[in-house]
C-alpha cells in the first residue's frame, strides 16, 4: 500500500463458477523491454487474458511480463514471481530494482525473477479516471477533515472522481480491475512460463495479492514471502482506517531523529517534536503556505516515514515550513501519474463494497480524529469508492488456513502504511500455513529495504532452502 503491478491455462470453476478449462498454455517469447523499463538483462513479453474470467473466450487485455533468468541451471528451482505494492504500481522493472536492493545471488540463482504489470498498470492495458492535476496532487488518500463539512465538502470532490471514472474511455474495464483477476493473471503467467509451481514475493498491497493467491492456487504455490503486510481484507474502508494507527506507531521514530537533530530547530525533546507537529498542521490550516495546506502537510509528513533515509528531508521541509522559507526540492509532494492513481482506485473499488452513506464516513472521521489525531481524520475520510458505479462482481477471497504450509510473513513493528495490526490478522487467517518474522525497526518494506540481518536472512533462507523456524521469529533492533 503506497501513495503513490497469462496465458491459457484453466481457472478451476471452484473459482470462477461455470469457466471451464482452457487447454493450450501458450510459449512466452522473450525480447526487449519498452524503453522506460529496459535494464541490462532483462527481457520483456506481453500475453493476453481474459478480461473477465467468467467469460474466458471474450474480450481480452494483455499483461505485460518481464524476466531476469537465472544464470545457474544447476541451482534453478523455479519462478519467483515478484509485485512491489499499490495497488497501481508498476512491476516491470522490479525485477532489476531488487537487485539494485541487494538481492542475493544465491536468490537469484534459484529463480528467474519475474516482474509484472498487473491489470489495468503502465505496459498492460491500462485504465484512467482523466484525473486533474489537483486530483494527482492529493493521490490516493483523503485529506485530513477537521469538520463535518470538511468531509461532506471533499465527498463532493471523491463523486467527481468516481464520475470522471465511470465515463472514461476505459470504464469497460471498471468490474474486472480487481485483485482476485490479478491473481488469477498470475496464474496464468505460471502456466505459460511452463512452471507446475511459482514463488512469490510481495510487498505492501502486494501482500494482500499473493495471499489471494495462494488461497485461490495452493496447488501451484511454492513459497510465498508477503513483505509488509495488508490485512486479510485488503484495502476496504476498514483496512483504509489503519493508515492512521501507522502513522501514530511510525512518528516516534521521527519525533527522536528530529529531537537528536538540533541544527534543525524543531524541539530538542520527543515530546517537543510531536507538538511541533501539531502546531505546523494547525498554523497550515489556518494559513497554507504556498502549495502546502494543513491536510497536505499531514499527507507528506505521512509519506515520508516510508523510510529511514527520507527522515532528513522530512526535517527540513519542516523547517523551511517553521521558519517561513523556501520549500526544498522534495518529491515527497509531487503529483503521482494518472494511471497509478486510477488504477487503484479500480482494484480497491472493485474489490470491496464501501460504505455508500456520507454520514458514515463523518462519524469516522469525528471518531479517529480522537483515537490517532495525527492522521486519523484522513485515513477514514470518505474515497470515490463510496459513489462507484458498479458493486464487486464477486465476493471476497476468504484467506484461511487450506494448503500447504508455505507462507512467511515478515513485517516490522513500527510501519506507517502497513502496520504491525494487519500483519498479526493476516497470521492468524492462515493459521499453520504461514510463519510471521518481526522486525524491531520502523519504515515500510523489511526485506532488503530495512537493515535488520536477521530478518533478512529468514527470508533468503526461506527462499533458497525453504526453511523456517518452528515458531514465530522476533528479531531483536538492529544498531545503524
Amino acid at each position: 500500500m503506497r501513495r503513490t503491478v497469462l496465458v491459457a491455462v484453466a481457472v478451476a470453476a471452484a473459482v470462477v463458477p461455470g469457466v471451464s478449462a482452457a487447454a493450450t498454455p501458450s510459449t512466452v517469447r522473450w525480447g526487449p523491454c519498452p524503453a522506460d523499463v529496459a535494464a541490462p538483462g532483462l527481457e520483456c513479453s506481453t500475453l493476453e487474458v481474459p478480461l473477465d474470467y467468467r467469460n474466458p473466450d471474450g474480450r481480452k487485455i494483455e499483461i505485460a511480463v518481464s524476466r531476469l533468468a537465472s544464470k545457474n541451471p544447476s541451482q534453478r528451482r523455479g519462478v519467483l514471481l515478484t509485485n512491489q505494492g499499490g495497488p497501481g504500481g508498476a512491476g516491470l522493472h522490479f525485477p532489476v530494482d531488487l537487485v539494485a536492493f541487494g538481492l542475493p545471488q544465491s536468490v537469484r540463482d534459484s529463480y528467474d525473477v519475474i516482474g509484472f504489470d498487473p491489470r489495468g498498470v503502465g505496459h498492460s492495458t491500462p485504465v484512467t479516471c482523466d484525473l486533474t492535476p489537483q486530483q494527482k496532487m492529493r493521490g490516493n488518500i483523503p485529506p485530513y477533515a477537521n469538520t463535518a463539512a470538511e468531509v461532506a465538502k471533499w465527498a463532493e470532490q471523491a463523486k467527481a472522481i468516481a464520475r470522471q471514472c465511470a465515463t472514461s474511455k476505459t470504464a469497460w474495464m471498471l468490474p474486472h480491475i480487481t485483485t482476485a483477476n490479478t491473481a488469477r493473471d498470475m496464474d496464468r503467467i505460471r502456466a505459460a512460463l511452463g512452471e507446475p509451481k511459482l514463488s512469490y514475493d510481495g510487498y505492501s498491497y502486494g501482500t494482500y495479492l499473493g495471499a489471494v493467491y495462494t488461497t485461490l492456487f495452493p496447488q501451484h504455490s511454492d513459497r510465498i514471502v508477503l513483505d509488509s503486510n495488508v490485512g486479510p481484507d485488503g484495502w476496504d474502508a476498514a483496512g483504509g482506517r489503519l493508515f492512521a494507527r501507522g502513522f501514530q506507531d511510525r512518528f516516534p521514530d521521527f519525533a527522536k531523529f528530529a529531537a537528536a537533530h538540533p541544527e534543525y530547530g524543531l524541539g530538542s525533546t520527543s515530546e517537543q517534536v510531536t507538538a511541533k507537529y501539531f502546531e505546523l498542521a494547525a498554523r497550515l490550516d489556518r494559513t497554507p503556505a504556498p502549495g502546502v495546506d494543513g491536510a497536505l502537510f499531514r499527507l507528506g509528513t505521512f509519506g515520508y516515514l516510508y523510510g529511514d533515509a527520507q527522515l532528513p528531508k522530512l526535517a527540513e521541509l519542516w523547517r523551511a515550513l517553521d521558519t517561513n522559507q523556501p520549500l526544498p526540492p522534495l518529491d515527497g509532494l509531487t503529483p503521482d501519474p494518472d494511471n497509478a492513481i486510477s488504477s487503484n482506485r479500480y482494484v480497491i473499488c472493485g474489490d470491496s463494497r464501501w460504505p455508500r452513506s456520507v454520514q458514515t464516513y463523518q462519524h469516522n472521521v469525528a471518531v479517529d480524529r480522537v483515537r490517532y489525531p495525527m492522521f486519523g481524520a484522513a485515513a477514514a475520510n470518505i474515497q470515490p469508492c463510496a459513489f462507484w458505479p458498479s458493486d464487486p462482481v464477486e465476493p471476497k477471497v476468504r484467506i484461511g488456513d487450506q494448503g500447504p504450509s508455505d507462507v512467511l510473513i515478515v513485517q516490522n513493528l513500527r510501519d506507517p502504511g502497513t502496520p504491525l495490526v494487519g500483519a498479526q490478522q493476516l497470521r492468524q487467517a492462515f493459521g499453520e500455513r504461514a510463519r510471521m518474522v518481526t522486525a524491531d525497526q520502523g519504515g515500510h518494506g523489511v526485506y532488503l529495504l530495512g537493515k535488520n540481518k536477521c530478518a533478512n536472512n529468514a527470508v533468503t533462507r526461506f527462499l533458497t532452502t525453504g526453511q523456517r523456524s518452528a515458531n514465530d521469529l522476533a528479531c531483536a533492533a538492529e544498531p545503524n
